[in-house]
């Protein structure tokens, strides 16, 4: 969850009221947060000041700066009453034209703007903040959408949105005193600790996106960096808001939250003036909506589904709390969503608010009524017993990465990836983590490999899933239950296997069979190459291969940075249920 750092005395002032400690976490647990830790950071002038870490829910955008916690928290205590935001509407609206030459690159374009702004130190610090909260989260680093904010008194409409080969593109950006080019940009900020996660999205793109004004001046090169000329500071007052985005939807819900947000500092609190975006082929468009939906709720349900026995009024006035206007008809509920509340996609949102403005701790607990009786699935019971068994045969359980590199189960193991029925990641962020692995042998092996100096013999077990290709199931792929362990010393303790082998077996009541029957198992010459040759066997049981043993190969010891002889094991232990 995201964790938003508030000002102890910020946040007190604007709650008019001062809590201890233990109060103002007990005010957030009603209201659905969390405060997470109390921290003493030192602020600009030097002076240690308590900050509030407060852990907010993923989906809650609208509480991601002190404004939106402040508003939530006034309105749960009935303090204030929720604001009702509105669009005016100015003789002329600014105007966002979108050219053709972007649609490849960043499609979308919208627009605010926020007139008569009053900022001080602190509510610019947060203005700022909050944008950077929702380029991480909801626009996933600024991939599905990002925003550009700028002192309207320094730039003059209509404004155009283009794309342009990066050596054509020629701006001062912010904070900087010289101009570049967009091309030269990407290579400064490929450095910079703060930008340089950004430069891959257009970086290797033949246009770049450019928004200018009616004067040809650069407001910003989205989603990188705005322009120094409209630079926005505490003596803006009219704001101009851009969001430039591969999501429109995603959009409209940054460029909503952010006005209703700091629409309260304007000269008329909570009034949004909207910008006109024109589109290639001759639409327009008008953000921000700032749409108030209604959804109808029973709330009979709403007891149900909940646990709870209240009225419909008391759960009007519960929703009140939660910024969500009710009214009452008869045995239904009209809830009024707020454009601020993009949370609420479904009525159960709408019955999680109810219960958290009840107050979980106020449900009484109750047995369901229900004939069903859980009981565990049989592959982990016998997981479970097979785990404590190999444990108390003296080998120590490991617990190593789904994941693995090709090279893993593969290169390493003298077996061609082309042969193994692996499944691949499509983007995988790092070269340790490309399939889903096949094998726990491989895991087991780079276990010991990171604690060759603990002491010998090294004794290691692993039960646990492995994924196979199979085009026979749904989704294409299959899990599958194994078994395997490792004996690591100065001498390969082939035996050691073998009787670890032997008393899984006996556990399992599967008996040995010396006319290699199919009512028990048996041993016959293996040839897998991970294993030594004439060292090797396939596991036999009830007349199907469910594994195999040896002495590792040594060219596999050597590939895991090994320098001792080892013995393995791996069983499918799926065919004893």
């Amino acid at each position: 969850m995201p964790t938003v750092g508030i000002k102890r005395t910020l946040l007190f002032e604007a709650l008019g009221q001062t809590f201890t400690e233990e109060a103002f976490d007990e005010l957030c647990f009603e209201f659905g947060l969390e405060l997470d830790e109390v921290v003493t950071e030192n602020n600009d002038e030097g002076k240690e000041e308590v900050v509030y870490k407060l852990d907010i829910p993923a989906n809650r955008y609208d509480l991601l700066c002190l404004e939106g916690v402040v508003r939530g928290l006034l309105v749960f205590q009935g303090k204030l009453a929720a604001p009702q935001y509105s669009l005016t509407k100015p003789a002329q609206l600014e105007q966002l034209i979108l050219d053709p030459s972007v649609l490849g690159v960043r499609p979308h374009v919208i627009g605010a703007v926020l007139r008569g702004v009053t900022f001080n130190k602190a509510r610019y610090n947060s203005f700022i903040d909050l944008q950077d909260k929702l380029h991480q989260n909801l626009a996933r680093k600024r991939t599905l959408a990002s925003v550009g904010t700028h002192d309207l008194d320094t730039i003059k409409g209509p404004f155009r949105y283009m794309a342009k080969p990066p050596t054509e593109i020629k701006f001062k950006p912010l904070n900087q005193t010289k101009e570049f080019t967009s091309a030269e940009l990407m290579e400064l900020y490929s450095v910079d600790s703060h930008l340089k996660s950004y430069v891959p999205i257009i970086k290797d793109s033949p246009l770049h996106p450019v928004i200018y004004d009616s004067n040809d001046v650069v407001l910003s090169l989205p989603p990188i960096i705005n322009g120094e000329h409209s630079k926005i500071n505490l003596n803006t007052k009219n704001i101009l808001f851009e969001v430039t985005a591969t999501d429109l939807t995603k959009a409209g819900i940054v460029l909503d939250t952010l006005v209703a947000m700091f629409s309260q500092y304007c000269d008329t609190p909570f009034a949004v003036e909207p910008v006109q975006t024109l589109l290639p082929g001759g639409e327009t468009l008008i953000y921000p909506k700032l749409n108030y939906r209604t959804e109808t709720i029973n709330p009979t349900k709403v007891n149900k589904s909940i646990g709870i026995d209240l009225s419909a009024e008391k759960m009007s006035s519960l929703l009140t709390k939660m910024c969500l206007s009710t009214t009452v008809k008869g045995d239904t509920l009209t809830v009024s969503i707020p454009p601020t509340r993009a949370d609420v996609l479904h009525p159960i949102d709408i019955y999680e608010d109810v219960a958290i403005a009840h107050g979980y701790n106020n449900i009484v607990k109750t047995i369901p009524k229900t004939l069903t009786v859980a009981k565990q699935l049989p592959i982990n019971k016998l997981t479970d017993q097979l785990r404590e068994a190999t444990a108390q045969a003296g080998f120590t359980e490991a617990l190593t990465f789904s994941l693995c590199s090709r090279d893993d189960v593969a290169t390493k193991m003298r077996k061609d990836i082309k042969d193994i029925p692996a499944v691949h990641i499509a983007n995988p962020k790092t070269l340790e983590f490309q399939i889903a692995r096949t094998s726990l042998l491989p895991g087991l092996l780079k276990t010991i490999q990171a604690n060759r100096k603990m002491p010998l013999p090294m004794k290691l077990f692993e039960i646990s899933d492995v994924v196979l290709k199979d085009a026979g199931t749904e989704v294409g792929a299959r899990n599958e239950r194994h078994m395997s362990a490792v004996y690591y010393n100065k001498s390969p303790g082939f035996e050691i296997i073998h009787g670890l082998l032997d008393r899984l077996m006996q556990l399992l009541e599967v008996p040995p069979v010396q006319d290699k029957s199919a009512g028990g198992y048996y041993l016959r010459q293996g040839e897998d190459p991970a294993y030594f040759p004439g060292r090797a066997a396939e596991i036999v049981a009830y007349g199907q291969v469910v594994g195999s043993l040896g002495v590792v190969h040594p060219d596999v010891v050597t590939a895991f940075d090994l320098n001792l002889p080892c013995s393995a094991i791996e069983i499918n232990v799926e065919p004893f249920l």
